[in-house]
């Protein structure tokens, strides 16, 4: 090669690694349309807040965010995750909502040697046995607040009890994470299909059984309309209901409105939660949405947040993989639900807490903390996780 043209050559290798460390790319991929798109609004919502207050930096690098609907298809879920790989080459990946998609989409993205931030899905089979270095999860495993309801369940001496959730892997973590812990009387587990928006034959069913309580797991419009069905058809003055947070949290209260009123829920994170980082992020977000945030949009806000801190720590050189992992172990960054640490597997080790849906001292319908079920709680599969 003649020497200018070698000399042009390096110029223009070196003007393409610095470009690629001028931003950081992120690639959000999630539900925005379906039943399912109030869960994907949120978690979009959240990260958008945290980047916003951070002058659409991660790291003090300008961040550009690729946004992709994934229309609660795994399929189209693949392809988006791998365009974001390959054409667009994407330093983080995050905003899935459903195990199921998320179970789809990880494959590529850790073949890729790419991290993926979950705001939202922690599916069993990543916390164990299939665990990777390249997943972290900033919200939860799937069975721990379920895991919690079956804690205050039990606790409380209910004795017979339906359980209500979809057939798809998120549903199947709830029942083993709620079972984990309620050693009563299950009288049936209905198990519906994902999307479902009629529950005329399931609410046949419970009444069949007569039980003091029902647990269901129906995130988005699925436990919109599960709840106004279920105290349309009088069953509430029976039968006590509880859910995980993800179905009795602001988005499904604000759809469904009194009909809410008196369900017990688990969360690892509240609105009223009395932090300095979750003050100014609920204050921020109503500010911002004109609503109160879920937690869905907590995580998302946590996610971004996640970022930030691992970018500034390796100082935007991305590209260095081990000590971006480090940077990310360390979680140098407040959280708005407080304290927590990743464990071995990158899953999150909190608290759990339980809430009850009322009306505040502003008359509104929302959740209200009641007191800690669970501290410093771990999920049941990091002993099957062998990553170093």
């Amino acid at each position: 090669m003649p020497l200018r043209l070698a000399t042009l050559a390096a110029v223009l290798m070196l003007a393409g690694s610095a470009y690629a460390a001028d931003k950081i790319k992120v690639g959000f991929v999630s539900t925005l349309s379906g039943p399912g798109a109030g869960l994907g609004v949120d978690i979009r919502d959240g990260f958008n807040l945290a980047l916003k207050q951070q002058g659409g930096k991660l790291g003090d690098l300008p961040a550009e965010i690729i946004i992709a609907d994934d229309q609660q298809n795994p399929d189209v879920a693949k392809q988006i995750a791998d365009k974001f790989l390959k054409k667009d080459k994407v330093d983080f990946m995050t905003g899935i909502v459903f195990s199921n998609i998320m179970l789809a989409a990880g494959p590529a993205v850790f073949e890729n040697k790419t991290f993926y931030i979950s705001a939202n899905a922690g599916p069993s089979q990543y916390a164990g046995e299939q665990c990777n270095p390249y997943f972290f999860n900033v919200a939860w495993q799937n069975d721990n607040l379920h895991e919690a309801v079956g804690k205050y369940v039990q606790d409380k001496g209910f004795k017979n009890v339906v359980i209500v959730t979809p057939n798809y892997p998120g549903g199947k973590d709830a029942v083993a994470g709620f079972k984990r812990y309620y050693k009563g009387k299950v009288a049936e587990e209905i198990y519906t299909k994902l999307g479902q928006l009629d529950y005329a034959a399931e609410l046949a069913q419970v009444r069949s059984y007569k039980p003091d309580a029902l647990f269901f797991f129906l995130p988005g419009g699925m436990g919109i309309n599960f709840v106004k069905q279920f105290v349309a058809a009088g069953l509430s003055r029976d039968t006590q209901l509880f859910a995980p947070g993800f179905s009795a949290d602001e988005d499904v209260i604000k759809a469904v409105g009194a009909p809410m009123m008196g369900i017990f829920n688990s969360s690892h994170w509240a609105h009223d939660m009395d932090n300095a980082e979750n003050k100014r992020f609920v204050a921020e977000f109503q500010k911002e949405y004109g609503r109160l945030p879920s937690l869905y949009a907590s995580q998302g806000y946590d996610a971004a947040l996640m970022m930030d801190a691992a970018v500034r720590d390796v100082k935007g050189k991305v590209e260095d993989k081990a000590a971006l992992q480090k940077a990310l172990e360390a979680k140098r960054f407040k959280s708005v639900r407080g304290d927590f640490k990743f464990n071995t597997n990158h899953y999150p080790v909190q608290n759990y807490y339980l809430r009850v849906v009322g009306k505040d001292a502003q008359g509104r319908i929302t959740n209200k903390t009641m007191g800690t079920i669970f501290t410093n709680h771990a999920d049941a599969y990091v002993g099957y996780c062998k990553m170093k």
